[in-house]
């Protein structure tokens, strides 16, 4: 077995066992509320830092206007609690729409 597919199975069973783990303790440990509210603080601002790289760049530079102005648009919509389509295609409108117009 390659080094490849061993981590992929690693990955794999880490995976599986942090999925197993929650219905098996769920109601037998208690989590503070203090640590809840890190974790949904953390888990916020590590979407907001994948939003905002896929959002910003590509290959290692500034990805150009027209695509952060999509995600805005499309953040903007489900901020207004618009269906989940009406979200991508409002975003991806958007994007098309500003690079038709020149906008790199």
């Amino acid at each position: 077995m390659n080094a490849t597919l061993a981590v992929i199975l690693a990955l794999a069973v880490g995976t599986y066992a942090f999925r197993l783990v929650g219905p098996l303790l769920h109601g037998r440990v208690t989590v503070p509320p203090r640590v809840q509210e890190l974790a949904s603080a953390g888990a916020i601002v590590l979407l907001v830092a994948l939003l905002t790289t896929g959002a910003l760049t590509e290959s290692g530079g500034f990805a150009g206007w027209a695509r952060p102005a999509g995600v805005l648009a499309g953040g903007v919509l489900a901020w207004r609690r618009a269906p989940f389509a009406v979200v991508v295609l409002g975003a991806a409108a958007t994007t098309a729409l500003l690079r038709l117009a020149g906008v790199a």
